[in-house]
């Protein structure tokens, strides 16, 4: 093809041999004149003759003048008639569009660049593909605006003939950002995840730990600038721009959490302290283990009193610690028995040295140790505590008596340990079933008797701890608490003040009362094998309160029923009756406010082993245990049955008398 650059560089070269010739024609007969009449000698100023040019010369001048003329005007027609075009050695993205008009460059580019950035792109991010099409997302070559900044002037002849570098440019790329942002849109519309954050706890040896995951969100400014970038380059598969995001804690982090909560569970501790010796089962580990939150990360924390808790028997030391107490002067004054601290393990001693045993390393078999430093172990209720209270007067005391036996001793003391200590401030709720814990062995409690369905005692865990809620109730009733809600037992127990006592039963009622004072009450506990004390303390709202007895009505008789049955239990029976209790409060000797609580007892049954003897006419009082129907309706496990929580308090009747009845029966037996 013959371009504009062909014809512009072969004019430029007749052109230049053309001036050259000329120049040397022109010279040569002056500069050859000269040179001859310097051989002639010198001569007079007066003698010398003015050189003439000859024929010959004229003719050579003559054609010279011609020559020059011609070159002169090639030059002219050549600056005229030629027009702009790229420069030569001009590249476009490695394409040469030197020396070509700018049609031409223009075409060269359309056909060699502007096609080839038009073929689609492909896009690939976790699995997903994506192919945009250029020109649908708004990205396209311009070829003329690519050209025409390349286009040189008329003279560009001269500086070809000279010579130029080799220059090489970037197309010119469009980018319509209303089409591109539509593009974007479907990349976040198919890519955009949101984080997942992971979930992890412990519970006694069990891991629960459900993992997090990252999410992703389009970089949206880098991928615009990928998409332009990668039109003009060779096709290949391209990942999509993502930016990731964490979840509150990390994925990795949460990983490293799960696998140290795994550890921790995965076996014992074995603790040193001193001369003493314990070991922490995997099981409360994992039961004091926890895991906070904390700038991005899991951080595991134990909870101290749990592990103290498991083993403070092991680890006691020489002294227990002592609870600071408040006693009754001869003179009616309080004075505070001084709390003493205790030696021997602490509980923080005790946590840190079990979490740095919980990420080591130990042969199958063998068992984490740790060696825990002793020092002072301070008492629960210190003097500042109590003193800080600011107890002014002894509001009640009262003792509940038992017949002695073992388990009694257990499960009433430890129903009076729990209680003991106990400080309610003012508007707070007691609730005996939340402060003795649920009857269980892990809770301290062993097999007792207990009231079963039909007034009939049987065996259950906490049997007794009835006694300890009586106490605590009789109590607080002397104490001018506000009554919440009590019930009493099914049938009424000998050993108890009739209408002043109480039941519980896990799963079933509570006993609850109030602190309706302006002043805090802390209550303490003294246990013997026979005996239940309870004291509240805080300051008097009321001079006294005093409880006054009605008599008992509609009494029932008791009926005999035979059990012929192994685990008969031979017990007398106890007539079912009602009576009312007064609560009356003085205030400068005068009667200031008046309770009224009616109690219900059921005719508890006279219990004989063994068969029934025949008669021929049968007693209306007893009842065969084979015929359940005919039983007395006994009420509830009341007495130390397992407790719960009632929702609602006995409700006052017309006259405002609390009814304090009897159990509802459960099957315990």
């Amino acid at each position: 093809m013959v371009t504009t650059r062909a014809v512009l560089n072969v004019g430029a070269f007749v052109l230049t041999i053309t001036l050259a010739f000329g120049c040397h024609i022109w010279l040569a007969g002056p500069i050859s004149n000269s040179l001859l009449r310097r051989g002639e000698g010198s001569v007079s100023e007066s003698h010398r003759r003015q050189w003439r040019p000859s024929t010959k010369q004229w003719l050579v001048l003559r054609i010279s003048v011609l020559i020059v003329g011609a070159g002169v005007a090639a030059f002219v027609i050549l600056s005229a008639v030629s027009s702009t075009s790229v420069p030569a050695e001009t590249y476009v993205d490695g394409v040469d569009i030197g020396g070509l008009s700018r049609d031409e460059a223009i075409t060269v580019v359309r056909e060699r660049i502007a096609k080839a950035a038009a073929r689609p792109l492909e896009f690939e991010e976790d699995g997903q593909q994506i192919v945009v099409k250029p020109r649908q997302a708004g990205v396209w070559v311009n070829a003329e605006k690519t050209v025409d900044p390349l286009l040189a002037g008329r003279f560009q002849w001269i500086a070809d003939l000279l010579g130029t570098e080799r220059t090489n440019v970037e197309p010119v790329v469009i980018v319509e950002e209303e089409k591109m942002s539509r593009q974007i849109a479907v990349f976040e519309r198919l890519l955009t995840t949101t984080p997942v954050a992971s979930s992890l706890s412990v519970n006694g040896s069990s891991v629960d730990y459900s993992p997090g995951r990252q999410g992703t969100t389009v970089d949206v400014e880098e991928l615009a600038n990928s998409i332009r970038s990668l039109v003009t380059e060779p096709r290949a598969k391209a990942d999509v721009p993502v930016i990731v995001e964490e979840p509150t804690v990390s994925v990795a982090n949460a990983e490293a959490a799960n696998a140290f909560a795994l550890a921790a569970v995965s076996g014992p501790v074995k603790v040193a302290g001193g001369s003493a010796i314990a070991t922490i089962p995997a099981a409360v580990i994992g039961d004091a283990l926890s895991f906070d939150v904390l700038n991005g990360d899991y951080v595991p924390s134990l909870d101290a009193t749990v592990l103290y808790e498991a083993v403070s028997e092991d680890l006691q030391g020489s002294e227990k610690p002592r609870n600071a107490r408040f006693k009754v002067r001869e003179d009616g004054s309080i004075r505070i028995v001084p709390s003493r601290a205790g030696g021997g393990v602490t509980e923080a001693a005790l946590a840190q040295g079990v979490m740095s045993a919980l990420a080591q390393e130990v042969p199958e078999g063998q068992k984490r140790e740790v060696v825990a430093s002793e020092g002072l172990i301070p008492a629960d209720f210190t003097t500042a505590d109590a003193e800080a209270l600011g107890i002014k007067d002894q509001l009640s005391s009262f003792t509940q008596k038992f017949l002695y036996a073992p388990y009694r001793v257990t499960n009433i003391g430890q129903a009076a340990e729990y209680v003991d200590g106990t400080l309610l401030m003012p508007g707070e709720v007691f609730s005996m079933n939340d402060t003795i814990l649920e009857r269980t062995k892990k809770n301290g409690y062993t097999q007792g008797a207990i009231i079963g369905p039909g007034g009939i005692f049987v065996e259950a865990l906490g049997g007794g701890v009835s006694a300890a809620t009586t106490a605590v109730w009789t109590a607080a009733f002397f104490a001018g608490m506000e009554r919440v809600f009590t019930r009493a037992h099914s049938v009424y127990i000998s050993r108890y003040v009739q209408g002043l006592e109480a039941t519980v039963a896990w799963g079933n009622f509570d006993m609850q009362f109030r602190n309706d004072s302006p002043f805090p009450v802390y209550i303490s506990t003294e246990m013997t094998d026979t005996s239940m004390t309870v004291e509240f303390w805080g300051t008097r709202t009321y001079d006294r309160v005093k409880a006054q007895f009605g008599p008992r009505t509609k009494v029932k008789k008791s009926k005999t029923v035979y059990r012929n049955s192994n685990f008969c239990n031979p017990q007398p029976g106890s007539p079912g009756f009602h009576i009312n209790v007064d609560r009356v409060f003085y205030q400068g000797g005068e009667e200031v406010k008046r309770e009224t609580i009616k109690t219900i007892y059921k005719a508890s049954p006279k219990v004989i082993c063994g068969k029934k003897p025949k008669k021929k006419d049968k007693d209306e009082d007893e009842t065969d245990e084979e015929n359940p129907q005919d039983a007395p309706a006994g009420d509830a496990p009341a007495e130390d049955a397992p407790a719960g929580n009632s929702a609602d308090a006995t409700p006052a009747t017309d006259d405002g008398t609390f009814e304090n009845v009897p159990a509802e029966e459960v099957d315990v037996g």
